[in-house]
């Protein structure tokens, strides 16, 4: 009786053990995620320690398409497709654009480069490291079935934005109005200011001495 009891506790916790979540047996999808995390954070460094903008705008996609391809592999599909859309289709274009119409030099600037380079590494690594611990410890005990249904589609998100983030999302939305409104206002205003300083300058002289 004892060592059939022994030989089912032994069953039962050799079968939690073995559907329970761990590090120590990562799956296929665990194991794209770490070799996707680790061209991505590569991506990134290049993205801040090259001289050349292009180049860097350019591994710029690199890291933002990466962070997508986490975001699909964590099965959020909708912050994905928003990742690519909005960041790699928009953000990263309007760099280029601004690169092209400023005449960017398209070799190595000098210009990339900054002296307080230690003190820039210090507040990354301070913010990483930051950051890194706040999301380990309010999601410690957290584990997302990469096997199940899709836990970001476009379905769930939008039920959980709009049932328990509205009054955020509403305010995110009121304060984004707010600063395009104020760009609006500031632009025109400085428009309003060149035109008066133009307006005042003195045109050439028309007398005797400006005939002569």
């Amino acid at each position: 009786m004892t060592l059939a009891a022994a030989t089912t506790l032994g069953t039962g916790a050799a079968s939690i053990a073995a559907d329970s979540p761990g590090f120590l047996s990562p799956t296929g999808v665990e194991i794209a995620f770490l070799l996707v995390g680790v061209v991505t954070f590569g991506a990134a460094i290049v993205t801040v320690t090259t001289r050349q903008l292009v180049h860097a705008a350019l591994w710029l996609v690199v890291t933002l398409g990466g962070l997508a391809v986490e975001y699909l592999l964590l099965t959020a599909e909708f912050i994905a497709w928003v990742q690519v859309l909005i960041y790699v289709g928009s953000v990263v274009v309007l760099l280029l654009f601004g690169l092209m119409l400023t005449k960017a030099p398209i070799g190595r600037s000098p210009d990339a480069d900054s002296g307080n380079r230690w003190a820039a590494l210090t507040v990354a690594v301070t913010t990483a490291a930051a950051l890194v611990w706040v999301v380990v410890d309010a999601f410690r005990t957290t584990w997302i079935d990469l096997d199940g249904a899709p836990a970001g589609s476009t379905e769930v998100t939008g039920s959980a934005l709009f049932r328990n983030w509205v009054l955020p999302f509403e305010a995110l939305s009121v304060l984004l109005l707010a600063a395009l409104v104020g760009a609006i206002v500031l632009s025109r205003k400085a428009k309003a200011d060149a035109a008066t300083d133009t307006a005042r300058v003195p045109g050439p002289s028309t007398g005797k001495d400006g005939a002569r």
